[in-house]
């Protein structure tokens, strides 16, 4: 059962069907993967180096003579620390994970779903979404070429 991708009923179209909600949908999924990324890289300028500051003092230990107990004492005696660089660490594997799974095998049916299902609110409620300039204000190249272009001789 397809449905038309202008209908505001919930509805989503199939995969193949359109080009340009094709393209709206990338674009989507590429402001979520940027998104990712930034809170990746937020999260390690702020908690990660907080982190590696208050663990100063054994990093210079590590450099001096590096055993893995040492790596341990470290992480027991600062566990605020440990938590910060596990959080660091763990959003980043997670995310590099989830963007190795779509480069492999595309994106999951339930993503898709879900991202398709977001550009259709984007498209009904208009200009006036945040994510409206980036998301569905851009046309192709093929479809702006012909515009504003007068052919009358």
């Amino acid at each position: 059962m397809s449905q038309s991708p202008g209908r505001s009923d919930g509805a989503v179209p199939e995969r193949n069907s359109d080009p340009q909600f094709q393209a709206e949908i990338q674009r989507l999924f590429n402001l979520t993967l940027y998104g990712r990324w930034l809170v990746v890289g937020g999260l390690w300028l702020t908690v990660g180096s907080l982190s590696l500051w208050s663990l100063r003092e054994s990093i210079q230990l590590w450099f001096e003579y590096f055993t893995w107990a040492a790596v341990r004492y470290a992480f027991a005696f600062n566990r605020l620390a440990a938590v910060g660089l596990g959080i660091c660490l763990g959003t980043t594997f997670a995310v590099l994970l989830w963007q190795s799974r779509v480069i492999l095998w595309g994106i999951p049916t339930h993503d898709y779903h879900r991202l398709s299902q977001q550009v259709m609110r984007i498209r009904v409620q208009g200009s006036t979404h945040p994510l409206w300039n980036r998301v569905c204000g851009k046309k192709d190249m093929s479809q702006t070429m012909g515009q504003g272009q007068n052919n009358q001789h």
